[in-house]
């Protein structure tokens, strides 16, 4: 005689893997990291060697965004918090926001985790402009602009070659573009190598070495909106493609059956990411971890979403890049650290910990 087994009382829940981690809410988020940065770029102004009280900080800083006056003696104080702190600070906050956000659209634009700014050799491309500056005296005729303006020249050169490279009748494909994109970074870099073996030994040859690895010494105001520009006009442009960019990630297939044109997008996204990397890079030098550490972290925090990435991924990568640069002047004064260094010391260790989080899958899940 058979036996039934009645399963009405007691259900069977299938478990299919670890439950999803909860993600945190963007209106208090947002707000908290927003708030945060603000904090931050006061402190950038205020921490370092000089001995000013914070009183005479915030005094300055009211005095420069307001436009008001300051006794001659203070002139020299003034100078150190509005000329040189504070828009230092200000373009870390960019430089941070901008190679977090083109970060995640690279990743999403080649579909690998271990994507970032970089991949697409317009970095080390910049970094052969930049180079023939500082050690050549190239461009000299437009003296303060020579630098940022060799960076990005080159940048964009680099980019027009990857293109080229990677570029087939059916479009870009990611496989291409990673490929093309890393022979060329390797190749950029040797001849940057070259460039520093065959000059004179000294201070030129440090500066070159700094700004390969990142460094946000020459900070001006002037400098500043070349950047703040880029990258503004870069992250309201993925903003508006976000939807696009959740298509994009799932695969060609899919994009194409939401109506998205994966090979016309894909074109689009490179010539964003290699525009604002190249901005980015002419003001900063080359400052690697962040495109690829912040991206991760955020999907951690808020999910795959990329309407939720890209309003988290900017102020959290500003908000570390700004403390990044504070270490980097204050850890060994007088003495200045590239914040390449300090990045990829930060990135390694936070990196690892996230491949050894079960619950966390690269790219999202």
């Amino acid at each position: 005689m058979a036996t039934s087994v009645s399963t009405a009382r007691h259900p069977v829940t299938a478990r299919t893997g670890p439950a999803p981690p909860r993600r945190m809410p963007l209106p208090l988020l947002v707000p908290a990291l927003l708030a945060a940065t603000l904090v931050s770029l006061v402190c950038g102004a205020g921490l370092g060697a000089s001995g000013l009280t914070w009183s005479e900080v915030l005094r300055y800083l009211w005095a420069g965004l307001s436009g008001g006056s300051i006794s001659p003696d203070e002139v020299p104080a003034y100078t150190i918090v509005w000329e040189l702190r504070f828009p230092r600070a200000v373009l870390a906050a960019v430089v941070g926001a901008g190679l977090s956000a083109i970060g995640i659209a690279v990743q999403a634009m080649v579909r690998n985790a271990l994507a970032d700014p970089f991949v697409l050799g317009i970095s080390s491309g910049a970094a052969v402009g930049a180079n023939a500056v500082l050690l050549f005296g190239a461009l000299g005729a437009l003296g303060v602009w020579a630098l940022s303006t060799a960076a990005f020249v080159s940048a964009l050169a680099a980019m027009a070659l990857v293109y080229a490279v990677a570029r087939t009748p059916r479009g870009l494909t990611p496989l291409r573009l990673v490929l093309t994109g890393t022979a060329m970074y390797y190749g950029f870099s040797a001849i940057t190598t070259f460039m520093v073996f065959a000059a004179e030994r000294g201070e030129a040859a440090r500066s070159a070495m700094m700004w390969l690895l990142g460094s946000l010494g020459g900070a001006s105001w002037g400098s500043v909106p070349i950047a703040a520009v880029a990258v503004c006009g870069g992250l309201a442009h993925l903003a508006w493609s976000a939807r696009r960019l959740n298509a994009l990630a799932m695969g060609d297939e899919t994009a194409a059956a939401l109506g998205v044109d994966a090979g016309r997008f894909r074109k689009e996204l490179f010539v964003v990411c290699a525009a604002v990397t190249g901005a980015v890079v002419a003001v900063s030098g080359a400052i690697g971890f962040v495109g690829l550490m912040v991206p991760h972290a955020v999907r951690m925090l808020v999910g795959a979403d990329h309407r939720r990435l890209l309003a988290v991924a900017p102020l959290l990568g500003a908000l570390l890049l700004i403390w990044v640069d504070v270490l980097s002047r204050t850890v060994l004064a007088p003495v200045e650290l590239p914040v390449g260094v300090l990045t990829a010391a930060v990135g390694v260790p936070c990196f690892v910990l996230l491949m050894r989080r079960n619950s966390y899958s690269f790219g999202g899940a």
